[in-house]
């Protein structure tokens, strides 16, 4: 019980640290510095290009050379440097080039959480699949208590946000260290680089399905950067507008944000009922259609009379990322053979997470920029959300008809043995 407390502790923290800023930068970059929308897609692609490889690197770190436990404590100890740091930039570029040595530190720490947790319930004889869930909850619990503390503090659009993640990336850099010991693999089967990369996952692009279901999964991961990023700035700018100013939503925004996390945590249980009942195009058409309904119903609410929208929105944001990315994972796990199962799990990463995120991020800044930002520096929201709804929308639709796949409901249960 013991070490479940202990897990429980690390994977709080390591989401609070992202919840202190992830949601809420955007309020800080156009509410208080005023720079532009092209720079901040910059600032999030970030993400992107540091998982392309960063997180391969350091798995293979972690097997042969540095305990995963100690590497997540190095990494966190320097992310905390970074994010103390990030205040102190006075132009764009030099807050893009500081992110991204934040994240080069903070990407690889989200699979090395895992590790630890593997590593440590498997040494203590616990069932995996059973306890780490339950252990897992706790990361967004922690990424939305992060949301709340911003909010309620009112640091939503102040450089302090970063103070209070580097204050968390620290506690858990030096906690780190006390964690169960992560051994490292003496007797390793001698590899080429390429394969330790997991670049020969990229064999399954060979079949046209699974080629599709790539493309796809990258066009997805794009969505997931436009509502991460956009989301909250959205509702500080109805600031400006005397009607909505002191509303609920424009005073507390990360709070209304963060029914999307709360949303998240409930629709994983409805998952193995969705994958059995209706197989995993229709549930992936599910995920894009709740995209389409995510920015739709942003375009169309406000924090007053809409502000039910905005909620529903919100309610939605659940389904859209958990039945993409959870049940993306089953389906990758379900066609790849066992000697690149991991490594398939992580090309699937690297485009959602990788060349998705780099995607949405740059090109949502250039086409806010160039086509939504008015003369008089304010942004024309319902436009930007109207945009990505016919963009989700659009994948959805090409997905129904490219992507062939014949559902087998006892697939489903083979997932759990």
């Amino acid at each position: 019980m013991a070490l479940k407390y202990r897990l429980i502790l690390m994977n709080f923290l390591q989401f609070f640290i992202w919840g202190s800023w992830l949601i809420t930068i955007g309020g800080y970059w156009f509410q208080t510095k005023h720079w532009s929308g092209t720079e901040f897609g910059a600032i999030f692609s970030t993400m992107g290009i540091a998982s392309l490889i960063m997180p391969s690197i350091a798995g293979i770190i972690a097997d042969r050379f540095i305990n995963a436990e100690k590497l997540l404590g190095i990494f966190h100890l320097c992310g905390a440097i970074t994010l103390f740091m990030l205040p102190q930039m006075e132009t764009p570029s030099s807050m893009f080039w500081l992110m991204m040595v934040n994240m080069i530190f903070y990407m690889p720490t989200i699979a090395l959480t895992i590790t630890v947790c593997y590593s440590s319930m498997k040494k203590a004889n616990l069932d995996v699949v059973k306890n780490y869930p339950p252990v897992r909850v706790f990361g967004t619990i922690g990424f939305i208590i992060a949301m709340w503390t911003i909010s309620l503090l009112k640091f939503e659009t102040s450089s302090v946000q970063f103070y209070v993640a580097s204050a968390a990336s620290l506690l858990l850099g030096f906690y780190a260290f006390t964690l169960p010991k992560c051994e490292v693999n003496k007797v390793i089967e001698k590899k080429s680089f390429s394969s330790s990369l997991g670049l020969d996952a990229f064999a399954l692009l060979k079949d046209k399905k699974m080629a599709l279901f790539f493309i796809f999964s990258m066009l997805l991961g794009a969505s997931l950067q436009l509502t991460n990023a956009y989301g909250d700035t959205f509702l500080h700018d109805f600031a400006k507008i005397d009607i909505y100013k002191d509303s609920i939503a424009v005073k507390y925004p990360a709070i209304i944000m963060s029914i999307s996390q709360i949303s998240e945590t409930l629709f994983i249980l409805a998952i193995p009922f969705f994958l059995k009942k209706f197989g995993i195009k229709n549930v992936m058409l599910m995920s894009m259609f709740a995209w389409f309904l995510r920015f739709g119903l942003f375009g169309l609410g406000n924090p007053t009379t809409g502000l039910w929208m905005i909620i529903l929105s919100c309610i939605v944001y659940g389904m859209a990322f958990d039945f993409f990315n959870i049940s993306g994972s089953l389906f990758v796990e379900s066609q790849s053979s066992g000697e690149i199962r991991a490594r398939a799990q992580g090309l699937f990463m690297m485009m959602t997470n990788g060349f998705g995120a780099v995607l949405g991020s740059f090109s949502s800044g250039i086409i806010i920029d160039k086509f939504f930002k008015m003369e008089n520096g304010h942004f024309d929201w319902q436009g930007i959300w109207f945009t990505f709804a016919a963009y989700s929308l659009l994948v959805a639709v090409s997905f129904a008809i490219l992507f062939k796949h014949k559902h087998d409901p006892g697939a489903v249960e083979n997932f759990k043995h």
